[in-house]
């Protein structure tokens, strides 16, 4: 399948996600439910020195591989165990076939695998005609249905117990009531008898323990003490990821995972298993099947290669908007979300990858949660680079990206036109409420703001920044936004920093962050936009750099460095200029201790504040702004879900998946309506644009207001 191809499909396949209004409904409530039970069985630990821990082992045993493999085999040998290193899903699957033909096996039962999703086990055994029955209520619901698994941990999160009931009737060939007491205990009658009569049991491992060759099983169901102890084979099937040096390191993952998968203080099942389990008193076997499968590879990727920290926890899942928004079956391929996209791309192959790389919005909210540390979002903007390499980006972007946008007199030059050429759709406004023809789709969800009449640089050398005593001279850099479709903010900010004693400049050869390039895979033009801000917002040596925008805070203090860190020109520029980047409600609040700088409204409507995921999650600011608000008066109420994505993305919105942004767009409207704020405060232009968009379409009497607006509100009238 073709390029074309594959994109049209995996865009059908949104849609029909998007009319399942309530696959939205289930997993929203979960999310809901598992962020407050998260919190709470966190509480009291700390949850970066744990991630922070576990990060270091597991790339102590990625970096050891062979001796951490080899010390595990020489133990568990010694226990009684068997065992065998598949470097293919093919070998894997002969290894266990074949083993399951030699012993005239049957019937295999099996407790919940995602290895075993992985390379597709069930179809190798029934080729073999032998017949595996899923034991894990989840798996086998799943099973019945049809389906593969829609998240990691819990495979049937995706269905409500109304279409369970109906699954459950067919098998027992009576009519079953959907609740939920009563299919437990359908499942239960089913499968108890397969238990006895299978001849071989599989499951997985959450842990393997190199200096006792002993597996760790970490269930919330009895299922998987059953399936290993009662049929006279069992094959534990294992990735290489799995192995952990000592027993203290099997603790600490086993403190972590099911806080992190399901909010539960502690699961229900830990099962340790060294050797074969006695089974009365017939002989028993283990074998141990170790899988690679592109683990090998994935571990020599320079920028991929922290993926294999992962405890398969399925916490990126559970906080990412676009697995709410569309579930597991089109937001994954086996493995589903953020980890999901990395480890398809080595496991399944780049093209099963592709689509899922794109329709990932990159709010990094998986990033936050991860509980082995690892930057998923900048693995999967690496993944995108490659993609660009091996697909291309597209005509129309390598037009703007390569010829366009690194000319930035040409650039800016455009945008001045375009402001010229929109007054017809604009009819004088600074708003576009519809757009013709084939760009309608762009203002049927949201209104759009109009290009400025005059970007901020032009109106530059006319605002007043005189300062006789400044405490510091700062280097604004705009961005696209702020200079060319919100100048306002830039004459907010000015009077913000004045009035606090700061001289504020612009240079002028500042260009785009490079941002919209990067994230679309065009690595090179991010690198070429990269060095010509580096030169711009260096060049009068300022005290700081501040930003208004949190995507561009994140380009200036980590994507630069990225970009030009190996490069003997502009690294040491680049580490400078990250160093002296801030956003400009930190820079307030921590460098100029504002105090009481802000006079209190005459009238302190009530605001809510939204968290912009670049500023949170990227730059660490969250507090601050908060903190400004309340100085200037304003009675501060928080929505649910503050930190949850709006759903603009940049591009995301409005070429990529802009079906997928407008359902978390609504989601957010809906937070903001809840608190019966009349205003939205927020840190960042593209949030502005969207929020303000989808609250002006739905005709909200909301307002949507940068936080440096607020502020310039509340200065003390001369």
């Amino acid at each position: 399948m073709n390029k074309v191809e594959r994109s049209r499909n995996y865009q059908h396949r949104v849609r029909q996600a998007l009319n399942k209004p309530r696959l939205q409904e289930a997993l929203h409530r979960f999310a809901d439910a598992y962020t407050l039970a998260r919190e709470k069985a966190f509480a009291g630990q700390d949850f970066e020195e744990l991630r922070n821990g576990i990060g270091k082992m597991k790339d102590e045993v990625r970096d050891n591989i062979d001796h951490y493999l080899n010390q595990f085999i020489a133990n568990a040998e010694h226990a009684g165990a068997k065992v065998f290193v598949a470097k293919t899903a093919a070998e894997a699957n002969a290894y266990i076939t074949q083993l399951a033909l030699e012993k005239n096996v049957q019937k295999v039962v099996k407790s919940k695998s995602m290895a075993s999703e992985e390379i597709h086990l069930n179809q190798a055994l029934r080729d073999a005609n032998i017949k595996a029955l899923e034991t894990d209520l989840g798996e086998w619901i799943i099973q019945l249905a049809g389906e593969r698994p829609s998240h990691m941990v819990m495979p049937a999160i995706h269905m409500f117990k109304e279409e369970v009931a109906e699954l459950f009737s067919k098998e027992t060939g009576r009519e079953e009531p959907a609740e939920i007491e009563h299919l437990v205990k359908v499942a239960r009658d089913q499968l108890r008898q397969a238990y006895l009569e299978a001849d071989m049991g599989i499951s997985g491992a959450n842990i393997a323990v190199s200096e006792t060759g002993g597996l760790a099983l970490v269930t919330n169901e009895g299922n998987a003490r059953l399936v290993t102890t009662l049929p006279k084979i069992h094959v534990a099937l294992v990735g290489l990821e799995k192995l952990v040096p000592r027993l203290e390191h099997a603790h600490d993952i086993i403190n972590v995972l099911p806080k992190n998968a399901t909010g539960q203080m502690v699961t229900s099942y830990i099962t340790w298993i060294r050797g074969a389990v006695p089974c009365a008193d017939e002989k028993k076997e283990l074998h141990i099947v170790f899988l690679d499968n592109g683990r090998t590879a994935l571990a020599k990727s320079p920028h991929c290669k922290d993926a294999l920290r992962c405890i398969k926890c399925g916490a990126c899942a559970n906080v990412c908007p676009v697995y709410q928004t569309v579930g597991g079956h089109v937001f994954g391929h086996i493995y589903i979300s953020a980890i999901g996209i990395i480890l398809t791309a080595f496991f399944h192959g780049l093209e099963n990858a592709s689509e899922l790389v794109r329709a990932c919005i990159g709010c990094r909210a998986c990033v936050a949660v991860c509980p082995s540390q690892i930057d998923l979002e900048s693995i999967i903007l690496h993944l995108r680079e490659v993609l660009g390499e091996e697909e291309g980006i597209g005509a129309g972007k390598a037009l703007v990206f390569k010829k366009v946008m690194r000319n930035r007199k040409l650039f800016h030059g455009l945008l001045r036109a375009a402001s010229r050429l929109q007054k017809p759709v604009t009819r004088g406004e600074r708003t576009i409420r519809h757009l013709p023809l084939f760009f309608s789709g762009l203002t049927e969800w949201r209104t759009l703001p109009a290009i400025a009449d005059a970007p901020l640089r032009d109106q530059w050398a006319t605002l007043n920044q005189v300062q006789a005593q400044a405490k510091y001279r700062v280097a604004f850099f705009a961005g696209c936004l702020n200079d060319f479709v919100y100048p306002e903010l830039g004459h907010d900010l000015v009077q913000v920093m004045n009035h606090l004693g700061v001289e504020v400049t612009m240079p002028l050869d500042q260009n785009c962050c490079g941002v919209p390039a990067l994230y679309s895979g065009d690595r090179e033009t991010a690198i070429a936009l990269a060095e010509q801000n580096v030169a711009a917002m260096l060049a009068d040596d300022p005290d700081y750099v501040i930003t208004t925008c949190p995507t561009c805070t994140m380009a200036l203090q980590r994507d630069f460095l990225d970009l030009l860190g190996d490069n003997p020109v502009w690294a040491e520029r680049a580490r400078h200029l990250s160093e002296i980047t801030c956003d400009v409600s930190r820079f307030v609040v921590e460098k100029l201790n504002s105090g009481t700088s802000f006079e209190k409204v005459a009238d302190p409507a009530a605001v809510t504040y939204h968290d912009s995921c670049h500023l949170k999650r990227g730059a660490g600011v969250w507090q601050q702004p908060r903190d400004l608000l309340a100085q200037t008066g304003r009675d501060l109420v928080e929505m649910a879900h503050s930190d949850r994505c709006c759903g603009f993305g940049g591009s995301y919105s409005f070429t990529s998946q802009p079906d997928i942004a407008k359902r978390i767009l609504n989601d957010k409207i809906s937070d903001i309506e809840a608190t019966g704020a009349k205003c939205v405060a927020m840190d960042c232009p593209g949030c502005m644009m969207q929020i303000r968009g989808g609250l002006e379409k739905q005709g909200k009497k909301i307002r949507a207001a940068h936080t440096i607006e607020i502020m310039a509100e509340a200065l003390p009238q001369d």
